[in-house]
């Protein structure tokens, strides 16, 4: 079982004699360093790199190469090496990239003599790196395990191998250049064909990193992605695809090319049980799927993801679905990109040559040339529409079984509301679409307790519906962030979350009216100056006590009667009533609230405030945008796809939410005495 790791997680080794495979996508050059208890390196004979590629215990490649595999012997390392670094640079001197920014994320990954994957990790979130440690094998207490370090070096591999207190730095740096430069090494074999489960680790895609990012967070806007080669290319020696446009397997755009064929190329549609996905859960177990007719997929359950309760194994499959709709769409559309970069290269070849100018053969060979083109997108399509069909049966199982925290407005789970005791794993902020999807949306989960405010944009879009009228759009915001903190509110236990409100001019009363009406808040929205004042004093207050009672180990020493809930602060209309202190005092509450238990939640345009200037640009980079209405702002960590975001509102005339949020109220009023 292959374990995905992200950056700082380790995992055990079984083994002691390994292989690294690294797949990069370009040449990059592959070491290794051995070094002591204290993480130093003894001097230049502990560093493996293609001037000196063996060690006792170890082999590197003698060039630089897209594909390395690096070969390790635990136990015949010398017995003063805990820790062996694996490092990865780009060749300098040689043309190419300069900068690990600019490529896509190599994938690392740790196997034993069979093949067999052990642990992987894509090296995400490099920039002006040019050099960087991917992994490290470590001994600790008689037992090797493999951690993912992804540590970067804009100073290349002289600041590296610096960092790691080798005194010739230096000089070994500009040596291994000068190897690779000479070219003075052996071609590394390819490594062999890989089973379908074991491609599948390998596909998550490059990142470049967004305006917002729906699963770990937005951070700016999709960037673009090298397109993955076609699936449907002729296979090459040992299974490898003819070179081609290049995807990063097991890449995240999160991060933001040759590699290996996606497994959707080789016997059918992407294998859904992927490594993120097991099926066999710790005790309860999970439900299973009966057996599956031949020749039929396997007819999907609710809940057959790993987890420890049944909301926990949703979550998680949920995840997963995420997942495959980004890998199987990517896929599709490198494909596509690949057929029309060939078409593209085999008419550019018609054209220049003279002789197919004349009489019919010119026309004959493009349209031979459009003819397989046309092949190679309906074979993509039809790979993508059956992956896609078996992720609509997917979403048919699980959305109804999703719990109230989960689940739609209009999922009848929320006619059997009835107040938690315990806090769920997530919430559901809204649905993410492709345009390839049209029947498909996947929920929008986002852990709790919050880790980051929200920012309800009341701007335009360029995807708001056609709506004219901007009072119509703040009004759609509002009841956009009305119906997210009833959901906040109805999924904690009762006494555990407090909502706050501040609307200057009173512009929201219409939308804020099941709140008001209910009773679930514990004082009116504030208006004016002097409410906004005393909403926000109140609150950094709150902030500044807890955080001197944690620094101070006194948490249980808060005055009598302190609110310890959870709270939110939604803000409607700003900048309106906000005066510089104010503004101040709203950065300070984004900042340092969240870690104390203090929420944000704004209802805003930034047009309206665009006076203040960059003073809001942090305010702004510190909270999640979402939209009142359908918008493609959001860009996954894999792959970096323009994901549609479309919130989660009240039915037309449902009464849903008012049932909710009275049952809220009446649980909260014995709470309040």
């Amino acid at each position: 079982m292959t374990a995905e790791l992200v950056r700082g997680q380790n995992h055990p080794l079984s083994q002691v004699r390994l292989e690294v495979r690294i797949s990069a996508g370009k040449p990059v050059v592959a070491g290794a360093t051995l070094s002591d208890e204290q993480g130093k390196i003894r001097g230049v004979e502990w560093v493996a790199h293609p001037g000196a590629p063996t060690l006792p215990g170890l082999e590197v490649s003698k060039q630089a190469a897209a594909d390395h595999r690096l070969a390790f012997d635990l136990d015949a390392l010398p017995e003063h090496v805990h820790r062996v670094s694996v490092l990865l640079a780009l060749p300098s001197g040689v043309g190419g990239p300069v900068r690990f920014g600019a490529v896509a994320a190599p994938f690392v990954a740790v196997t034993g003599l069979d093949g067999a994957e052990v642990a992987s990790y894509t090296v995400t979130g490099l920039d002006a790196e040019s050099a960087v440690v991917a992994m490290e094998l470590y001994r600790r207490q008689g037992a090797w395990k493999v951690r993912a370090v992804g540590q970067g070096y804009a100073g290349g591999l002289a600041e590296l191998l610096a960092d790691q207190g080798l005194p010739e730095a230096q000089q070994l740096a500009g040596s291994i250049n000068e190897a690779v430069a000479r070219g003075m090494a052996r071609s590394v074999a390819a490594p062999p064909p890989r089973t379908a489960d074991a491609d599948r680790s390998r596909q998550a895609a490059s990142s470049a990193p967004g305006a917002d990012q729906p699963y770990p967070g937005p951070q700016g806007a999709p960037g673009t992605v090298t397109p993955p080669q076609s699936p449907y290319d002729t296979p090459g020696p040992q299974g490898s695809a003819t070179p081609g446009q290049g995807y990063p397997s097991g890449t995240t755009p999160p991060d933001p090319s040759a590699v290996t064929q996606p497994s959707a190329s080789v016997g059918g549609g992407i294998n859904y049980t992927h490594p993120g996905r097991q099926t066999a859960a710790p005790p309860p177990p999970a439900p299973t799927a009966p057996p599956a007719e031949p020749g039929r997929p396997a007819q999907p359950v609710a809940g057959d993801a790993t987890g420890w309760s049944m909301d926990e194994r949703l979550y998680n499959q949920v995840w997963g679905m995420f997942e495959d709709l980004a890998r199987t769409t990517a896929a599709y559309r490198s494909a596509v990109d690949f057929a029309d970069s060939r078409m593209e290269k085999e008419l550019d070849q018609v054209l220049s040559d003279p002789r197919s100018r004349i009489g019919g053969q010119g026309d004959a060979a493009r349209e031979a040339a459009r003819a397989r083109h046309a092949q190679l997108v309906d074979q993509a399509r039809e790979a993508l529409d059956r992956d896609l069909a078996q992720l609509v049966a997917e979403s048919e199982v699980v959305e109804p079984a999703l719990p109230t925290a989960y689940a739609r407005w209009d999922n009848p789970v929320w006619h059997g509301y009835r107040v938690p005791m315990e806090i769920p794993m997530a919430l559901r902020l809204g649905d993410l679409s492709l345009p390839e999807s049209e029947r498909l949306s996947i929920p929008m989960l986002l852990r709790l307790p919050l880790e980051r405010g929200l920012w309800i944009d009341s701007g335009r879009t360029s995807a708001d519906g056609g709506l004219a009228d901007a009072d119509e759009l703040r009004r759609l915001a509002m009841d956009t962030a009305v119906a997210l903190a009833a959901r906040l509110l109805a999924v904690y236990p009762v006494g555990e979350f407090t909502v706050h409100v501040i609307d200057p001019a009173g512009s929201g009363a219409s939308s804020l009216a099941p709140l008001t009406q209910s009773g679930v808040l514990d004082v009116p929205p504030a208006v004016g100056a002097a409410g906004v004042s005393e909403v926000l004093a109140r609150l950094t207050q709150r902030v500044d006590l807890v955080q001197m009672a944690i620094r101070g180990g006194a948490s249980d020493s808060l005055p009598p009667g302190f609110d310890t809930a959870e709270q939110l602060l939604i803000v409607n209309d700003f900048p309106h009533g906000f005066d510089d202190r104010a503004v101040t005092q709203l950065r300070y509450l984004a900042d340092e609230g969240p870690a104390v238990g203090v929420h944000l939640m704004m209802v805003a345009d930034r047009e309206d405030a665009a006076a203040y200037g960059p003073l809001l640009d942090p305010l702004w980079r510190s909270l999640m945008r979402l939209t009142p209405v359908a918008d493609d702002h959001l860009a996954d960590p894999w792959v970096g796809h323009a994901w549609t975001y479309e919130p989660t509102l009240v039915p037309p005339g449902s009464q849903v939410l008012q049932q909710v949020l009275a049952q809220v109220a009446a649980a909260r009023r014995p709470w309040n005495r």
